[in-house]
């Protein structure tokens, strides 16, 4: 499914805005930790690597000299929030860097009761894009090194968050790809849309790599691991593969919030969010209901009104 228009020209994208959010990143951490106001920041350091960033809670007001904002800073910190990662809430009331896509992943999870507004304080970061996956941190963001979510991003600008860094610059006009991608994939018969599926998924090695990135994916067990009865085969063969990847996108719709992180740590390249996306496409057009940046309790496949369309039942 790849593009056949013209080639994109390659757009450097100013990420001089990144420098101030580091600065006003760590005045407030540095504030929250000493007025007490938190017991611990949750956010990105330098990694190993030139340029690279990677996750880091910090508990001393000292080490908020630590915490950085670039387009390496790919992760959703979200998922440090889940009731499944005992030890980070252990530490206590909790402040989170939130780019304005993870926005979604934590208004997600407080409507799933991992964790109540009041217990944190989130610092939104203004944010012009990350890294796709692949990229050398060291790199520029442009056009071509850009991450495809970021292409047809809405919440630049993290309303919603308790205080917001950084300083958005002017962005180029880029074409959605994924959006493509999926109108491709809408084009398609259904024969066709499950022969690219198998394909793509005959491809898995079953790491499990998406579910350990997801934030959604706090049970602290998986259905899919137990062995008596065994709901799906622990195999990376083409019925267990298609049964793992099929039983997530339905444990997904409706609550995936788009970070595409399972997509960004896949080793096997099988584009995760394109399909994510086509089921919350499809719970949009058949219930009119989209994950967004406000806590919801229930979504239409966990809550049942007599007027649900039933023309699926033969």
């Amino acid at each position: 499914m790849k593009s056949t228009g013209k080639p994109e020209p390659t757009v450097t994208i100013d990420t001089s805005g990144y420098a101030v959010a580091t600065e006003e990143i760590r005045s407030e951490a540095k504030r929250l930790l000493l007025e007490k106001i938190v017991d611990a920041v949750v956010g990105y350091q330098s990694g190993r690597r030139k340029g690279s960033a990677v996750p880091v809670i910090i508990t001393d007001p000292a080490q908020a000299e630590q915490l950085v904002f670039s387009p390496a800073c790919v992760n959703n910190l979200s998922i440090y929030l889940t009731k499944a990662k005992k030890e980070i809430r252990a530490k206590g009331k909790l402040a989170v860097v939130a780019k304005g896509c993870d926005l979604r992943a934590l208004a997600g999870l407080m409507g799933e009761s991992q964790f109540k507004r009041e217990e944190v304080v989130i610092i939104g970061v203004t944010c012009a894009g990350v890294h796709s996956a692949g990229v050398q941190p060291n790199e520029p963001l442009t056009s071509a090194t850009i991450a495809k979510k970021c292409r047809e991003c809405s919440v630049h600008i993290p309303e919603g968050a308790d205080l917001i860094v950084g300083k958005l610059p002017l962005l180029p006009d880029l074409t959605p790809t994924e959006k493509e991608l999926l109108e491709k994939l809408d084009a398609m018969t259904p024969g066709e849309r499950w022969e690219y599926w198998k394909e793509q998924f005959t491809r898995c090695i079953r790491c499990l790599a998406c579910r350990q990135v997801c934030p959604f994916c706090y049970c602290e067990q998986c259905l899919c691991d137990r062995g008596r009865p065994q709901a799906v085969d622990t195999s990376p063969r083409p019925s267990g593969n298609m049964g793992w990847h099929i039983v997530r996108a339905m444990h997904l719709a409706g609550r995936c919030s788009g970070c595409a992180e399972c997509e960004r740590v896949c080793p096997m390249d099988i584009p995760l969010n394109l399909l994510n996306r086509k089921m919350a496409q499809e719970l949009k057009e058949l219930y009119q209901y989209e994950a967004g940046l406000t806590p919801q309790e229930k979504g239409p496949l966990t809550s049942y009104d007599e007027k649900d369309d039933q023309s699926f039942i033969k």
